[in-house]
């Protein structure tokens, strides 16, 4: 990722947008999900898709403003982060222009200009607001099991070489046995309250079931995107907990 600069904005006003209720604390990513930019644009401008975001950045790098930052774009819908359920008041909404996964699965790289305009947006928008640069999100974060955008391709340890978002290098993995579906090891507990505590949504009933299998997926699709089956082996259980404890450090 090239050095940031902050990219020029064209205004396109959207009018799918309400009163915020909190303070800004966050931004989210999104993909357009979407093989053409301009029908991805109309939609979020169209008042009947009641979606917006307040940004959207195409492949060129070139960044379109939407919504004014100071309004509630919808973007988030039903999400949760950290005790706050109302995710569209909280955040700022990113939509990258994007053809998310291909019929196998697969995506393709977000292109380097695009992932440098992002980079200067952050930057401009994280030294207005002053909040944590940290605080960068995909949708899957907030809404795991209904969303997997930015997906498996997008470059967060790239990102955060540039200053954003949070990623640990180098950890030790832990020699533990994996936990799936359907499990009620006594390690399950642990691993849901340190999920919890890190910002997702999650019960710690001890028994891992759908829910917390989404939630573990959206954290392999985060930080561990190499593999995303729902599996916390020893790797994905060892980065959970070293995550735990580098957020609640922040």
């Amino acid at each position: 990722m090239s050095a940031r600069q902050t990219p020029a904005i064209t205004q396109h006003p959207s009018p799918n947008f309400d009163a915020r209720q909190c303070a800004i604390s966050h931004i989210i990513l999104h993909y357009t999900d979407m093989a053409d930019c301009d029908a991805a644009l109309a939609r979020l401008c169209d008042a009947a898709s009641k979606v917006s975001a307040h940004y959207l950045i195409r492949r060129d790098g070139s960044v379109v403003q939407l919504v004014d930052e100071a309004a509630r774009a919808w973007h988030a819908g039903v999400s949760f982060w950290r005790g706050e359920s109302d995710m569209n008041s909280a955040s700022i909404g990113i939509e990258l222009d994007h053809d998310g996964p291909n019929e196998a699965g697969a995506m393709a790289a977000f292109p380097t200009a695009q992932m440098a305009a992002l980079a200067g947006l952050l930057a401009d928008i994280t030294a207005r607001h002053k909040f944590d640069p940290q605080n960068i999100l995909g949708h899957s974060d907030i809404a795991p099991g209904r969303k997997i955008d930015p997906g498996e391709a997008f470059d967060w340890a790239a990102l955060h070489r540039a200053g954003f978002g949070l990623w640990l290098d180098n950890l030790s993995i832990e020699d533990v046995p994996p936990l799936a579906l359907g499990s009620s090891d006594k390690a399950v507990q642990p691993l849901q309250k340190a999920l919890a505590a890190f910002g997702y949504q999650i019960t710690a009933d001890g028994h891992y079931g759908a829910a917390t299998k989404a939630v573990i997926e959206a954290f392999q699709r985060h930080f561990r995107a190499s593999k995303v089956d729902g599996v916390a082996d020893a790797e994905t259980q060892s980065l959970i907990y070293a995550y735990c404890r580098a957020a609640l450090k922040a």
